[in-house]
């Protein structure tokens, strides 16, 4: 089973599935669905959950805006039904339930103060919510869209995020709490890869040292988060980043465990036809659906499409030996969505490769879009979904190295 292997771990899902830019919505969220939840996976004991929270809601709980009532007050809401939190989800700043997302999930990136201050209150709240002792993990925008080739642009994000770990690091000397900050890859993002997140962690790591700072410091405070559908996307195998954090000493912070579609072109016209069908399903305008198209024997990225409609316009056919993947997260269990495989397999492999040295506590389901995904594939209530997820992963039986 899953805690077998993982003794020390916290499993949960992630709240950005629920709409709620207010406390008051995120509240009416977790106590209609997370409360079914728990009553459907685990009954008799505390489900824990990633919190989502837009910056309207955070500065609602900020301890540094408000006091420290409002924080006091949720972390015994949550209890008493039977809910902890022990990670935040600190990628979307605002309206993530919107009729057009897209882009504008990006938005603030890092170079500017409203995503730092964002972060900061998300520290100050989960500091206030967490048990005391228990190590917090806030995952993070890997920076923002696009590769900013600008020189002033590629720097103008350092600052403000070595003064989030500045802030973590005085934070555990002062009281004892440890929470790391997780930079999470996504294609088409600054960081979207393993390569891409080495070379920004260097340019971090030099300004840090450069301005007097320990980078066991950095190390300990900047942790990346793993996000499964993501690397499945850019045809890396989820066991790179692992292996690239026991080289650099950044460890694995936090894992998002995610599911994402798959077409292979291979087979008989009419099959071909069919998945092509499946995927213009997918095309829903409300989430950015990043696709990529990878070929030969170990499908190697070849081409990136910045939302899926883009991929469908292409011109020319798709090559019997292509296979596309697409940035959707859709349920962890599945193996096929309809005409359509998963790479749910991926999931499998990460979890068979860590080892108990990596030191990754945190694990997260994060499927998110469960409300536009085709009808047939949505359960009749969204708790019975979610709990089908977290049972599943419960029963799996990785390795743990």
């Amino acid at each position: 089973m899953f805690h077998d292997a993982f003794p020390r771990a916290t499993l949960g899902y992630c709240t950005n599935v629920h709409p709620g830019r207010t406390l008051d919505e995120v509240k009416t969220q977790l106590d209609r669905h997370a409360t079914a939840v728990r009553r459907l996976v685990c009954p008799d004991e505390t489900l824990p959950v990633g919190l989502w929270f837009s910056a309207e809601a955070a500065r609602a709980l900020d301890p540094a805006s408000v006091g420290p009532g409002p924080a006091w007050d949720f972390k015994r809401w949550l209890e008493g039904r039977g809910l902890s939190c022990f990670t935040l989800n600190g990628f979307p700043y605002g309206n993530f339930h919107g009729d057009a997302v897209k882009h504008a999930v990006y938005e603030p990136d890092w170079r500017t103060e409203h995503r730092r201050d964002y972060t900061l209150a998300l520290v100050r709240v989960l500091d206030a919510l967490l048990p005391p002792g228990k190590t917090g993990s806030i995952s993070t925008l890997p920076v923002g869209w696009g590769p900013m080739d600008d020189d002033a642009e590629t720097l103008a994000w350092i600052d403000p995020l070595l003064d989030v770990v500045n802030v973590l690091a005085d934070l555990e000397a002062d009281t004892g709490r440890y929470i790391h900050l997780n930079p999470e890859p996504e294609p088409g993002c600054y960081i979207e890869d393993t390569a891409t997140l080495d070379d920004a962690l260097d340019l971090l790591d030099h300004a840090h040292t450069q301005d007097g700072g320990d980078s066991a410091v950095l190390r300990r405070h900047l942790r990346p988060c793993l996000d499964v559908c993501h690397a499945a996307v850019m045809f890396e195998p989820p066991t790179h980043l692992l292996d690239w954090s026991r080289r650099t000493g950044f460890r694995v912070g936090k894992v998002q465990i995610s599911n994402a579609p798959r077409a292979r072109w291979h087979g008989k016209p009419e099959s071909i036809a069919a998945r092509r069908r499946a995927l213009e399903q997918l095309a829903e305008p409300r989430y950015l659906h990043q696709t990529t198209r990878g070929s030969g024997n170990r499908f190697r990225l070849e081409e990136f499409f910045a939302d899926l409609p883009d991929a469908l316009a292409a011109p020319g056919e798709a090559n019997r030996d292509d296979e596309w993947r697409v940035h959707f997260h859709v349920p962890v269990y599945l193996e096929r969505l309809g005409e359509l495989e998963t790479t749910r397999g991926q999931i499998l492999k990460l979890l068979d490769a860590i080892r108990p040295e990596d030191g990754i506590e945190h694990f997260e389901v994060e499927t998110y879009a469960w409300d536009v995904l085709p009808a047939e594939h949505r359960p009749a209530e969204l708790a019975e979904g979610i709990a089908a997820e977290l049972g599943w992963v419960r029963s799996l039986r990785p390795s743990a190295g």
